[in-house]
């Protein structure tokens, strides 16, 4: 039977160490908030950082804390050291890519070592997600921190159906063809079956730039990619109400 994993930079709850324990409490932020009842009532698995670096983890004591999100939270944890975190969130996600699809292009940082902890954490997520994966399942991937992320699934897993929803805009193409790694940015989110964002400017934008940059002509927000037919659109997200 095929299940629903949801996979973000940060899973909806957050472990910190208080001396010899650790404590669980719910994350903050829109995307947690956002999908939190929907993932306690689908029975999903949602794949994601709890919010502690594995330096500050026993190895002996992760089982146990792997256990505990699983069961009591429908969790499964990608640990990340500082160094990575500092690298990958820090550097090329808060760095490059917030500032440079928020249009301020001033702001922007482009370093190599940071890009490559990009790509290094992206398949981090992979493996993790790779030991509960099956063929049939199906994974929503969240956000701008995991945009390699669908790629790298459907590398290994051609049938598996795959979502992608970005919480921040995507800027114009003349904008996005200042980042360095644009191709690859894009290859990556054209792993998914269906692409979505806030508006339809920013759908617009993403089509401008796979046809300016890949080449891709659409046919009513429908891109062909590799035998594979892709749907891009516009899902505004609301509240819970």
């Amino acid at each position: 039977m095929s299940k629903l994993i949801i996979v973000s930079n940060r899973l909806p709850v957050t472990i910190a160490r208080q001396e010899e324990s650790y404590e669980y409490h719910e994350s903050l932020g829109g995307l947690a908030t956002g999908l939190k009842s929907y993932h306690e009532s689908g029975g999903s698995l949602w794949i994601g950082w709890p919010g502690i670096e594995d330096d500050a983890v026993e190895e002996q004591e992760i089982p146990e804390i792997r256990k505990k999100l699983q069961l009591e939270y429908g969790c499964l944890p990608v640990f990340l050291s500082t160094e990575e975190k500092e690298n990958y969130y820090d550097g090329f996600c808060n760095n490059t890519l917030w500032p440079l699809f928020h249009y301020f292009t001033n702001k922007v940082v482009f370093d190599a070592a940071t890009w490559e902890a990009y790509e290094h954490v992206n398949q981090k997520f992979f493996h993790v997600l790779d030991e509960v994966m099956e063929e049939e399942d199906q994974v929503w991937v969240h956000d701008y921190q995991l945009m390699l992320l669908p790629g790298m699934i459907r590398e290994k897993y051609p049938r598996a159906r795959i979502g992608f929803f970005l919480h921040i805009p995507f800027p114009s193409n003349e904008i996005f063809r200042l980042l360095i790694w644009r191709e690859n940015i894009l290859k990556g989110l054209l792993g998914a079956d269906l692409i979505g964002f806030h508006t339809y400017d920013y759908v617009r934008h993403f089509l401008s730039s796979t046809r300016r940059l890949l080449g891709l002509d659409n046919h009513l927000n429908t891109l062909h990619y590799e035998e594979r037919n892709i749907r891009v659109d516009a899902f505004p997200m609301g509240i819970d109400y």
